[in-house]
């Protein structure tokens, strides 16, 4: 019989489900009882990812060591209030605790929240070399209290929101303070703590990401889509699907799904009947058929446009070929990445932290597409530093990668794929997956 699990389920709030704080005396009431508590903010946000097409929060928890747990509606007060540039400034006295932090930061900064110093427990978990680093996995293996998930795809943009689901959202924050002090213990004690600091450092710091360069590109399914014409109709309908979405704050996959516009694209339906007969297989739903003039009006306009309008079958965009490719048609480049990665998962295995954070596999692939000059004749560590640093690595992934990676670069020949026993089929090598 196997270990048996002494996990305990957390019901609710030591103090209970806090009240929604939707006016302004509410909310003043809450930064007077977080002024009066002491240490780090715990701090979560919902959003209603896959009903509206905006990132906005929905509700913002905060809790405080003796300054209370708090439940904050962020709608009738708006991005910018007053009230909430007070929460910020009480906030940046101390450090602000989040759980995968990049996922929230956004929301929290549209509405005025910028933290100055930041504790990501699914980041540290990650460097801490844990197996499962979500906020439940976590307290479970460190604190012995289970989670329930059964609201994390919820419409946070419902109003009123059911009790059950504040309870829920209560609980995210209920003991993310207890959690973080865990969380930095194993990392001191593993010697990773200035590897995490820099980590949350470089989070807060970063710039927002660029506009996407043709995001329709984005769409999901497009391996189906094999000629410049069908490309174009993926493109018209992507941008009208994403007008209506904006102006009505809904999810553009509520309107048209992808698959819905991949399969629309190949069989260019300008008629309804074409129209519901493609999408049939697919389950044709009711929304779908709201904007159909639309649908079909975009489908016709990219039908007749001529061929030199076409959408390329690939962007300008400073993209490297597929990965795939480069065995063959770029050995000179694969020699190199494939004793890169064979280090560096070493690497990481040595130091218990997964490959993607140990650093950026696509780092790795630049500094081998385009090596630093002269790098690939000689020994050259420090022009890979500097190439790391130029690319965005951390100073710890620096020193831990870049001896290895500079030694890769002087690779002319690939590493050697073991042979299988014969009858044996294997699967492709990490270089070529």
């Amino acid at each position: 019989m196997g270990e048996e699990n002494l996990a305990v389920p957390l019901l609710e709030p030591a103090q209970g489900t806090p009240p929604v704080i939707d006016t302004e005396s509410k909310f003043q009431d809450a930064l007077v009882q977080l002024s009066q508590g002491h240490g780090p903010f715990a701090v979560d946000a919902e959003r209603a990812s896959g009903f509206r097409y905006s990132a906005r929060a929905y509700l913002i928890q905060v809790k405080r060591n003796d300054g209370g747990l708090h439940l904050i509606d962020p709608i009738p007060f708006g991005p910018g209030h007053e009230l909430f540039a007070q929460l910020n400034t009480l906030m940046n006295s101390d450090e602000v605790i989040l759980h995968a932090s990049t996922q929230d930061l956004p929301c929290l900064r549209e509405l005025g929240i910028n933290p100055i110093k930041l504790f990501d427990t699914e980041l540290a978990g990650r460097i801490a070399g844990l197996p499962r680093v979500g906020l439940g996995p976590l307290l479970e293996s460190l604190m012995g209290v289970t989670l329930a998930k059964e609201h994390s795809a919820a419409d946070w943009s419902a109003r009123p929101l059911p009790n059950d689901w504040l309870t829920y959202a209560a609980l995210d924050v209920e003991l993310l303070v207890e959690l973080r002090d865990r969380m930095y213990e194993l990392l001191d004690t593993s010697k990773k703590l200035t590897w995490a600091l820099e980590e949350f450092a470089a989070i807060l710091k970063a710039p927002p990401a660029p506009p996407r360069i043709d995001p329709w590109r984005r769409t999901s399914g497009m391996h189906k889509i094999k000629r410049r014409d069908q490309l174009a109709i993926i493109k018209e309908l992507w941008i009208a699907r994403d007008k209506v979405a904006a102006e009505q704050d809904i999810a553009p996959g509520k309107l048209l799904n992808d698959s819905a516009i991949v399969e629309l694209a190949i069989t260019a339906a300008v008629t309804k009947k074409e129209f519901e007969k493609t999408l049939r297989p697919l389950g044709l739903r009711a929304r779908w058929l709201e904007n159909l003039p639309l649908w079909l009006n975009s489908i016709s306009v990219a039908v007749s446009l001529p061929e030199d309008q076409w959408p390329a079958m690939r962007t300008n965009a400073d993209t490297l070929p597929p990965i795939k490719l480069w065995r063959d048609k770029f050995p000179e480049k694969f020699a190199p990445l494939s004793h890169a990665r064979a280090a560096i998962e070493i690497i990481a295995q040595d130091n218990h932290i997964p490959v993607e954070n140990l650093i950026s596999p696509e780092y790795v692939r630049r500094v081998c597409w385009k090596p630093p000059t002269g790098a690939t004749e000689t020994l050259s560590i420090p022009m890979v530093e500097q190439a790391l640093t130029e690319l965005g690595a951390r100073q710890w992934q620096i020193a831990l990668v870049a001896p290895a990676l500079a030694a890769a670069l002087l690779e002319k020949e690939p590493v050697p794929v073991p042979e299988a026993p014969a009858g044996e089929v294997t699967e492709n090598t990490p270089e070529e997956a």
